[in-house]
């Protein structure tokens, strides 16, 4: 059965699968990342797992796999096929798709960087399907976009298109891991709403999901906690949607697994900012954790498709 192998390196999990050509996941698996082992021990095991899911394709599909697309997060050269930064697993500048090709006796290798590639499952077989203009945020640890037009995914000129994260909504706020203050990540987070809610209720293993239920049950605590993770979410997407002007707006996410306890509010209060913009549809994601790996098949298919069209 033909498929290509598609593998999504988390901080702390790597999702793989084997992905026939309409999408399909023939096979799923999961490994630690292993980080704390340091970079070149990360680096080993992405390039064991890839190494274990060929091997796989062709005992249990009968068919090598056709290609390889990986999607890893931080700065990403997808072009010449470098992990140029990613702050949660020490990289800098590694020839990630060389060492993969290599590792897979000359397969090809499509790399991608994790968010842009689920964005492009959302677009292509997800909520944003049929959108010519979507903008998708998942809200997790960090925030950062994927900004979908006809189909493509745009990683801009240096890789950094989609930074929405990183857009200052509060001058003056909380430092960011970027260098400046204030930044929507640093605000509107599913680990922002985790910090923020843990320091109002006063348990420090409280998270984001505890804090949606107790607005869910309406403590007022969890209440003014929740206002302000969306009244800056809102400030930064109203931003984006003048920027950009999409017509649908996709997040996912830890947050978005809040639901009409998010949406609804976020809705409202994105509809109160805006002036003579259009109001997007904001819808939550359709993939779930599936995302990446889907994305990272597509990039795989895609990469065929060229070759055959050079």
């Amino acid at each position: 059965m033909e498929n290509v192998i598609a593998l999504d390196v988390g901080g702390t999990a790597m999702k793989a699968a084997l992905v026939a050509p309409d999408g399909t996941l023939l096979h799923e698996t999961r490994r630690p990342t292993g980080r704390d082992r340091g970079p070149e021990a990360v680096v080993a095991s992405i390039l064991d797992f890839a190494a274990d899911l060929r091997r796989t394709a062709q005992e249990r599909l009968g068919e090598p796999p056709a290609a390889a697309g990986v999607a890893i997060p931080g700065i990403v050269d997808e072009t010449e096929g470098i992990a140029v930064y990613a702050a949660n697993l020490g990289w800098r500048d590694l020839p990630l798709r060389g060492l993969l090709t290599d590792a897979l006796g000359g397969l090809p290798v499509a790399l991608g960087h994790d968010v842009r590639t689920g964005g492009l499952a959302e677009g292509r077989l997800g909520a944003g399907r049929g959108a010519d203009r979507f903008l998708f945020m998942p809200l997790g640890t960090g925030i950062a976009g994927a900004i979908g037009i006809e189909g493509r995914i745009e990683s801009g000129a240096h890789g950094c298109a989609g930074e929405i994260g990183h857009i200052v909504v509060r001058p003056g706020g909380p430092a960011c891991g970027c260098g400046q203050r204030g930044c929507l990540e640093t605000l509107a987070s599913a680990s922002a709403v985790s910090r923020a809610w843990a320091a109002a209720g006063g348990d420090p293993d409280a998270d984001a999901a505890d804090c949606a239920k107790a607005v869910e049950s309406g403590d007022p605590r969890a209440r003014a906690v929740w206002r302000e993770a969306v009244d800056a979410l809102a400030d930064g997407l109203v931003t984006g949607l003048t920027l950009l002007d999409p017509r649908t707006l996709i997040i996912g996410g830890g947050l978005a697994e809040a639901g009409e306890t998010l949406f609804a509010p976020l809705r409202a209060a994105v509809e109160a900012r805006i002036t003579f913009q259009k109001t997007p549809h904001i819808v939550p994601a359709a993939l779930g954790d599936t995302a990446g790996c889907l994305g990272a098949g597509l990039l795989a298919w895609d990469l065929l498709s060229a070759e055959v069209t050079a």
